[in-house]
């Protein structure tokens, strides 16, 4: 076997010692402290959450390799301390001890991270694996630190107003995959709304929104409703048929849940909907705020017709939040995620003229945004939810080649988007929007990640900003 190390990582948390063991303790932490550039996919759990024995089994990526990880609880200290080790994977040995301390006469505390490790091959592995072991173990715990302190922040800002129940539709999406374990590690509880049969002890509730059907009974008792189900808008080539298709599963689906809501005895008290920034349209140099008029195209009709669909529930009382989203920047998907491939290879660049405006947004500050929204009265209507660092497509490029150290001049003419993607290339890639976050700003949101380069650095794991390391 070759040479142990040991990394660690520490950092003061704005909470007290054992806030900060149960925000570990709650479902969704895992999935909160998976960095979005890691290729990694939970294939199963087993036991008792942290406590010992329990098991989690991972699939990752080394290069081209799937890989199965599985590791298992071995020590537990209630409010103190919780270990991991690697039962098979890809080091030859690793023991993972998270540990959570009180800062003496204060309301707060530090967390440390420790890990023992032993790369494979040997002194080899060590070698020439040591400093990119290092390198790696450095991002991923400014990255998880960063999130466990955000959302520790966002989450006692609220903590007055207490737990929520919250259902949420296309939990399994984008953005509900990183929202549900948001939520529920802030100790919220999550129902979710599935397609065909439910399953109640996963808290599942059946809805069939093309057909009207959505299980009031099982929605019963839920003080917040997010909704975020609907076809994915740049997912292919717009036919006849697919724009169809993305206008009904809004539209149908809003209705079909707004109906069903303003049906039911005890109503929740908010519907935060997921909404597009492309109601605006193609909009050229043009600041648009929330008073802004809508735009026109396919894009731009949806939208209206997306949010007037939530009818029934304002006409019943229900506050209800129309988030207008731009581009969510997000290593995992979306845009980003598409654009990664092109620009790590170095053919990256701007996209036509480059001259359109990207209203672009963090995948943290969209749940921030819908966190907020919950639990904020004055949040009504329509808020667009994009940074306050709207950027030209060229500087987009530009920035994203930067942090990847890469070049990024390569332009992709409009001629050939237009040829590859049709109308949904013109609207979704050549066209553009100033589009400003004047409501939100104006309740008092603080945005986590308010500029471009910040964010792209944040989700593609390329800062190792904020805890103290040490190495031996």
């Amino acid at each position: 076997m070759g040479k142990s190390h040991v990394f660690d990582a520490r950092s003061r948390m704005p909470v007290s010692a054992s806030e900060l063991f149960a925000w570990h303790a709650r479902e969704g932490a895992l999935a909160r402290l998976t960095p979005p550039w890691e290729r990694m996919e939970l294939l199963e759990r087993s036991g008792d959450g942290i406590h010992p024995g329990a098991r989690v089994t991972m699939r990752m990526r080394l290069g081209p390799f799937p890989r199965r990880w599985v590791a298992e609880h071995t020590a537990y200290v209630q409010d103190s301390l919780f270990q991991d080790t690697q039962v098979s994977g890809p080091f030859s040995k690793w023991v993972h001890t998270h540990r959570m301390w009180p800062e003496p006469a204060t309301n707060s505390s530090v967390l440390e991270d420790e890990v023992e490790y032993v790369l494979p091959m040997g002194p080899l592995g060590s070698l020439f694996g040591g400093g990119t072991a290092r390198r790696t173990l450095e991002r991923m715990f400014a990255y998880r630190h960063r999130v466990t302190l955000e959302d520790l922040r966002r989450h006692a800002a609220f903590a007055q107003a207490g737990p929520l129940t919250v259902a949420i539709t296309g939990a399994s999406g984008s953005i509900g995959s990183s929202l549900v374990p948001f939520l529920t590690t802030g100790g919220h509880h999550v129902k979710r709304l599935v397609r065909g049969r439910a399953d109640a002890s996963r808290n599942e509730v059946a809805w069939v929104p093309d057909k009207g059907e959505v299980d009031i009974a099982s929605l019963e008792g839920v003080d917040a409703v997010v909704h975020l189900a609907g076809a994915n808008v740049a997912g292919k080539r717009w036919s006849p048929d697919y724009k169809d298709a993305i206008l009904k599963s809004r539209t149908e689906g809003t209705l079909t849940l707004s109906e069903a809501l303003a049906r039911m005895k005890k109503k929740p008290r908010v519907l935060v909907c997921a909404a597009g920034s492309g109601i605006y349209g193609d909009r050229g140099d043009e600041p648009l705020t929330e008073e802004s008029a809508p735009g026109t195209g396919f894009l731009a009709d949806v939208c209206r017709a997306w949010e007037a669909a939530t009818a029934p529930a304002e006409a019943a009382g229900i506050r209800v939040v129309h988030l207008r989203i731009g581009p969510v920047l997000d290593a995992r998907d979306g845009a980003l995620a598409k654009m990664l491939p092109a620009f790590l290879a170095g053919g990256g660049g701007p996209i036509g003229s480059g001259r359109q405006w990207m209203s672009w947004v963090s995948m943290e500050d969209i749940l921030g945004l819908f966190h907020f929204s919950l639990f904020t009265e004055a949040a009504r209507g329509p808020i667009n939810s994009v940074a306050p660092g709207a950027v030209r497509q060229a500087d987009f490029a530009k920035t994203l080649g930067r942090v990847l150290r890469r070049p990024a001049f390569l332009p992709m003419p409009a001629a050939v988007i237009r040829t590859l993607f049709g109308q949904m290339g013109q609207e979704a890639l050549l066209a553009g929007a100033r589009v400003l976050p004047s409501t939100a700003e104006r309740l008092g949101y603080s945005f986590l990640l308010p500029d471009l380069e910040g964010a792209l650095r944040f989700t593609l794991g390329r800062t190792t900003a904020g805890p103290e390391f040490r190495h031996d």
